[in-house]
């Protein structure tokens, strides 16, 4: 049985990269209190002692508008974002090992109305968004096997780790249940593609598995929506009665920047199922 080093452990994608690779996979699975991935000397340490066939790496700083505002929390982001993926991936190299890393539709400007292929060129408009290009980029530098894997608007389960947040999907019914709202006003911009969880999971294991070329990979439920449409649909199929509104993202200001077309369009494997059916499947 193959060993498998997953990073990330307790956030959203990282629980379910566990569930989904303990059938067949001796796993190792570890969060930034077993390794911390800015520390080049234990990230060579550890991956050594491991001795692993694979290495995932789920563990990433996504605080979008504290990154922006504040500049000790932008080099944070740097390091864990950025940096860290390098040291992973050079000692993946020296290993001989496949190294799997998980990027972000923020890397680009979302000016692209048709949205972006994996070899777009990357122009991000934020902090967050430069940080995720510089881990792409250092990982390409150092690795010699590696998958990058592009995401976007990720929802599932929350995870369990310091952290961790709610998903936008949690987030508009924790807003009707638990907090009383009976109409929301919901940004009906920055379009992009809802990705689920188990599903990416799957999809990586897959892709692990078929022994797929090493490079960039778009991977995320089919189609695209609106913050307003997501949440549409998350009502209805939920069964709550809000009066919803669209609004423009001015509505809302945030220190980040975000970008306005930035769905991941597959050009390399199979197309997952809709967002729409991963949603139902979720809520239900």
């Amino acid at each position: 049985m193959k060993n498998i080093c997953i990073i990330g452990k307790n956030g959203m994608l990282g629980q379910e990269l566990v569930r989904v690779f303990s059938d067949t996979y001796t796993v190792h699975a570890w969060d930034k209190d077993d390794l911390d991935i800015t520390d080049k000397d234990m990230c060579e340490k550890m991956l050594k002692e491991c001795a692993p066939d694979i290495v995932i790496n789920a563990a990433a700083f996504n605080a979008v508008d504290a990154v922006e505002e504040n500049e000790d929390t932008y080099k944070k982001a740097q390091e864990i974002n950025g940096v860290a993926p390098g040291y992973l991936a050079k000692v993946c190299k020296e290993l001989d090992v496949l190294f799997v890393h998980f990027s972000t539709d923020y890397v680009f400007d979302g000016n692209n109305i048709r949205g972006y292929k994996e070899d777009d060129t990357p122009n991000p408009v934020n902090k967050y968004g430069q940080t995720k290009y510089l881990g792409e980029q250092n990982v390409q530098k150092n690795a010699e096997k590696y998958y990058i894997i592009r995401l976007s608007k990720l929802f599932g389960q929350p995870g369990t780790g310091e952290g961790s947040k709610k998903s936008f999907v949690d987030t508009m019914l924790w807003l009707v249940r638990e907090g009383g709202k009976d109409s929301l006003n919901l940004v009906h911009e920055e379009t992009g593609s809802p990705t689920y969880a188990p599903d990416l999971a799957n999809a990586v294991k897959e892709l692990i598995e078929e022994d797929t070329p090493s490079g960039i990979y778009h991977i995320t439920n089919d189609g695209a929506c609106t913050w307003y449409e997501f949440a549409k649909e998350v009502f209805l199929i939920s069964g709550e009665t809000v009066n919803t509104a669209p609004v423009s993202g001015d509505a809302f200001p945030r220190p980040a920047k975000r970008p306005m077309h930035s769905t991941l369009n597959n050009t390399k494997l199979k197309l997952l199922r809709s967002w729409q059916e991963a949603l139902q499947a979720y809520l239900t």
